[in-house]
């Protein structure tokens, strides 16, 4: 069976349909193999997937048609997300962005970008001097190393609004990792038994840590565009929660980078109810387009709790994170921290300041955002040739990965098990909601390994769906 003798009947048949009224009927199944030079596998193939997409049906004994009404748009249910508020479904104890998979699969479920995309010349030079140095043996102090306090600090400050000083070394605590930060956050400034607010959908690990800490969940609909202020404001008054996660740079799992006029809105919604958002920054270094800009930046008041963490920008072994806090907001944050934790290892703050402050860093994210761009055009096109039926609200400026919508009859677990089957990891997407998911959906991270397989891989993923194997 030809992949492109399909391709390119499909691809005939389509323009055969844009212009055939409704209720046509197709050539036969004969007259198609003779008027195209295929074989019979391929002219069924061909209809299967028009079937797929909707733009056929064929009746058993009778022919193919055109169909007698436009396929309808998938239904938005967005809205039900916010009327509900619900967010007790029931998460896998390991979320699929976890799992290992053997080499010979195409894996575009992982939350990590490639070890390509990491310095690691520069991780391996900085843990050598780190193992010459002091760090070794000392232990450090609570809050962080005073100079990766100060470079988050800093950083925070110049890739955004931020007035001069507005943020100061003294503001920032080290943590290991960014997920230690998400439950240390919702423990110290919501606490169990209380309210969050949070985008639906959203990060899995932020959805894992808040009921870790027995946090309740309020989910608003966000997408493409980020969250509706207006959503935002009733959600917190309805719920009386004094805290909203978000990410508005580049979010996991729907890439939304929000516009300044939503930042200044939403940012006014914290203002008006007296509310912290807490400001996931994770995907800072991975901006293709326009480089991340933290939302802190605009806050002079100590409503935006800001998080930022180095783990996947610099390598995975180097779980470091912080977070920007200010007044008691911070001292409480601080004195979980040293619950928790009680400091950071100094030899991965050592390595993770030497990496970061070398002059070869902005050069290796200047290649990282082109590297990320390229791939990211990849899979759309991939996915454009091979599975159309796979919606994409919009193509991400930056961060690691696509969300793509399935038809509204796919039974998403079968799914994703039947392309694992056939070789293809996808993100499950209900584990990105904190309630009940309002579509199918998959999380496709670009930044993975083996770029070159991406049209082999997209190629299961719309076979899956033309075969029926969900």
């Amino acid at each position: 069976m030809n992949d492109d003798s399909s391709s390119r009947l499909v691809a005939e048949l389509r323009r055969w349909l844009d212009s055939a009224a409704a209720g046509a009927q197709l050539p036969s199944s004969r007259t198609l193999v003779a008027e195209h030079g295929v074989s019979p596998v391929t002219v069924q193939k061909a209809l299967r997937t028009l079937a797929a997409e909707g733009r056929v049906e064929t009746r058993p004994g009778v022919g193919t048609f055109a169909r007698t009404r436009p396929l309808a748009r998938p239904a938005d249910y967005g809205w039900q997300t916010e009327a509900l508020s619900l967010g007790t479904p029931t998460t896998p104890l390991s979320p699929s962005a976890l799992q290992s998979v053997p080499n010979d699969v195409f894996a575009l479920h992982s939350g990590y970008p490639d070890r390509e995309l990491t310095p690691e010349s520069l991780v391996r030079a900085a843990f050598r001097r780190a193992a010459r140095a002091n760090a070794i043996t000392e232990r450090p102090p609570t809050a962080g190393l005073p100079d990766l306090q100060a470079w988050f600090a800093n950083e925070a400050t110049t890739s955004s609004d931020a007035a001069a000083g507005s943020i100061a070394p003294s503001d920032v605590v080290v943590l290991p990792g960014s997920q230690s930060g998400l439950t240390t956050a919702f423990r110290a400034l919501v606490g169990a038994g209380r309210s969050l607010v949070v985008e639906s959908p959203t990060y899995w690990g932020a959805i894992l840590a808040a009921r870790q800490v027995g946090v309740r969940t309020v989910p608003v609909p966000s997408g493409a565009a980020g969250p509706s202020p207006e959503a935002v404001d009733r959600a917190l008054a309805e719920s009386g929660a004094r805290a909203f996660y978000a990410q508005p740079n580049f979010a996991s799992p729907t890439g939304a980078n929000w516009s300044p006029q939503l930042r200044r809105d939403l940012l006014e919604v914290m203002r008006s109810r007296g509310a912290f958002l807490i400001e996931d920054d994770a995907a800072h270094d991975f901006g293709i387009a326009a480089p991340a800009r933290p939302l802190i930046g605009g806050d002079t008041a100590g409503h935006v709790v800001y998080l930022r963490s180095l783990s996947k920008s610099v390598a995975p072994s180097v779980r470091v994170a912080a977070i920007v806090a200010r007044g008691p907001a911070r001292q409480r944050i601080l004195a979980d921290a040293e619950v928790e934790s009680i400091y950071v290892s100094n030899v991965l703050q050592t390595v993770a300041l030497d990496v970061v402050t070398q002059p070869a860093w902005r050069s290796h994210l200047r290649r990282v955002a082109r590297e990320l761009g390229a791939r990211r055009d990849l899979l759309v096109a991939a996915l454009a040739e091979h599975a159309p039926s796979l919606t994409l609200d919009h193509v991400p400026t930056g961060g690691l990965n696509l969300w793509a919508r399935l038809p509204d009859e796919t039974r998403l677990d079968r799914y994703v098990a039947a392309c694992r089957d056939r070789g293809v990891t996808v993100g499950n997407g209900d584990e990105w909601f904190p309630a009940e998911p309002t579509g199918p959906f998959v999380r496709l991270n670009y930044a993975g390994p083996n770029p070159g397989g991406f049209g082999e891989a997209a190629r299961v993923l719309g076979s899956v769906l033309t075969d029926g194997a969900w």
